[in-house]
């Protein structure tokens, strides 16, 4: 039996102060509970080559003998990204989501060829004991089925995690948020909340899918002579499933384009979550003998991303579908926030092949799986939590959750702002922050982890260029024979390469040549002199590498 200490430790990895690599852990005694492990991606502009960005796990791997188990809301990128990772460095950490989420889980792990841990599925209205941990997963409608709030009893209270949801009154698979076991759970008591923040700045209600379900089935009535394509997310089962009923209702037949489509609508039909006739999916590779009029291509890209199914119907690059006026595509989908070139690219390169697009701003081909104001403030009222942490938001959202919290009546001491890092400790009386955590950022390039000062150095050869001093060097008098200087991303005239030629030269010759640490010495007054002068004469800051190249004298005939 668990010693009543009546103190709750909550301690955050990801997923406040940013959108995306959500991660919370819950600490009681000597027992914690991860709350899903998500990535993010990267920008061009902030994190240059890198593939994926995901949560320190300095903190698990500290405590790796007090984690009991991941309880997974939902099976999105940014809250299931990480897993593979951080299983890899901290072994067989039980795993707890629903049916798709666990399946998409094991199909990274697959790829990755990560020993399975033990995958446990759950549907809503299910209680785990996961160490002192006594977790219920109610159901909640999102962008992607199997979403799931935490109701998470501890000897210290409960705790409430919303996950991501909206309150969806009509879902299209028919499971609705289930509003009545949470007003069970508020009124029963909660500690703590942990509401996602991520539509607070807008007002109403979230508009329901089958909307968009309206939207296209008006567009595929209305063009019947016309090849359909619609990008969407992998990930949205319910959508897919309604671009197959509007097929099946006219007579069109269905390919998926994209290896996440083929592979999430493969397993959603395993599952029994996605239902279509049999003869209704047909290969990609097979639709050339199927009449345009005839065919619906759901497809991955609606985001531009560079190597997506859509991007490379829209660069002419796919094998299988060439777009050009028989074709209608729809992006049912909104950019997402720095992705709006990208998709604006998109656009434009199929226009340039003939194909009629609609999009966001001309049709409603999108509706938000996060709450708006008036669902935030029902989830509060039916909650009533003692004590609120608003997460899953950029800090402006944050902040303005804060607002909203107070505004139906949380005292402000009883709410909490909080960062990566930050830890908080809820006691009877009162919630209060603790000793900050290790944790911050993980960026993944290929199979190898990046720091930030390879980001740095990256940064600068995207923006400056780099120099590159090559100082050939007689081993047996330590003399300088001669100074090639290379560029790359940055141009020299002659005058001034000879300029650098003679600095480079003079340097060499004050400074000493005896050891390794005098070399280093010679490297770091090169650096600085040549980055000096640069920037003093074109205003630039260009990576500057002095490489010392130290040759043998090669003895001629008469010397042997």
């Amino acid at each position: 039996m668990v010693k009543k200490n009546k103190e709750l430790e909550v301690a955050f990895l990801g997923g406040v102060g940013e959108i995306g690599k959500n991660m919370t852990a819950i600490k009681y005694a000597n027992d914690i509970l991860l709350i899903d492990c998500g990535s993010t991606f990267p920008s061009m502009d902030d994190t240059p080559g890198i593939d994926l960005i995901i949560p320190d796990f300095s903190f698990v791997k500290e405590n790796l003998d007090k984690i009991k188990g991941i309880v997974i809301t939902h099976g999105h990128e940014d809250h299931i990204g990480g897993i593979p990772y951080l299983l890899q460095e901290c072994g067989n950490i039980p795993v707890f989501g629903s049916s798709l989420a666990i399946a998409l889980i094991k199909h990274k792990l697959t790829e990755k060829k990560i020993n399975m841990p033990k995958l446990n599925v759950v549907k809503g209205g299910d209680k785990k004991n996961i160490g002192v941990f006594g977790v219920e997963f109610i159901n909640v409608t999102h962008s992607i089925l199997g979403a799931f709030a935490l109701s998470i009893t501890t000897p210290a209270g409960v705790v409430f995690h919303t996950g991501d949801y909206k309150i969806d009154y009509t879902p299209v698979d028919g499971e609705s948020i289930d509003l009545g076991r949470i007003a069970d759970i508020g009124n029963s008591g909660v500690t703590l909340m942990l509401g996602e923040s991520t539509n607070i700045e807008k007002k109403g209600t979230t508009i329901s899918e089958k909307e968009v379900g309206i939207t296209l089935q008006r567009i595929v009535e209305s063009n019947p002579d016309k090849r359909i394509i619609i990008a969407t997310f992998a990930s949205n089962v319910n959508r897919v499933q309604q671009i197959i009923n509007i097929c099946e209702k006219v007579g069109r037949k269905v390919a998926f384009d994209g290896r996440s489509m083929v592979n999430i609508s493969e397993m959603a039909k395993k599952l029994n979550i996605l239902d279509y006739k049999d003869n209704t999916v047909v290969p990609i590779e097979e639709i050339k003998g199927i009449e345009p009029s005839k065919l619906c291509i759901i497809s991955t890209g609606s985001q531009g991303e560079p190597m997506s199914a859509l991007t490379r119907m829209a660069n002419g690059e796919d094998k299988e579908v060439v777009i050009g006026e028989q074709d209608v595509v729809a992006i049912s989908s909104q950019p997402i926030p720095g992705n709006e070139k990208a998709v604006y690219t998109l656009i434009n390169n199929l226009y340039r092949r003939g194909a009629k697009v609609l999009y966001g701003s001309l049709e409603q081909l999108h509706v938000s799986g996060h709450a708006c104001q008036d669902e935030l403030k029902l989830m509060l009222s039916l909650v009533k939590p003692k004590y609120f942490i608003p997460v899953h938001g950029e800090y402006r959202h944050l902040k303005k959750h804060e607002e909203l919290a107070l505004s139906m009546g949380i005292p402000k001491e009883n709410i909490k702002l909080v960062d990566i890092g930050n830890k908080i400790v809820i006691k009877k009386k009162s919630i209060q922050f603790s000793d900050s955590i290790e944790a911050g950022e993980v960026y993944v390039d290929g199979n190898s982890n990046v720091d930030s000062l390879v980001l740095r150095d990256r940064k600068q050869l995207s923006t400056d260029g780099v120099v590159i001093l090559l100082l050939n060097i007689n081993v047996e008098n330590r003399q300088l024979t001669s100074v090639d200087i290379l560029t790359r991303g940055i141009v020299f005239d002659e005058e001034f390469l000879e300029e650098m030629k003679i600095l480079t030269e003079d340097t060499f010759a004050t400074s000493s040549y005896k050891n390794e640490s005098e070399r280093g010495g010679l490297k770091n007054n090169l650096k600085r002199k040549i980055s000096r002068v640069i920037l003093n004469k074109l205003k630039q800051r260009p990576m500057v590498l002095p490489l010392l190249i130290e040759q043998i004298k090669e003895k001629s005939e008469d010397e042997e």
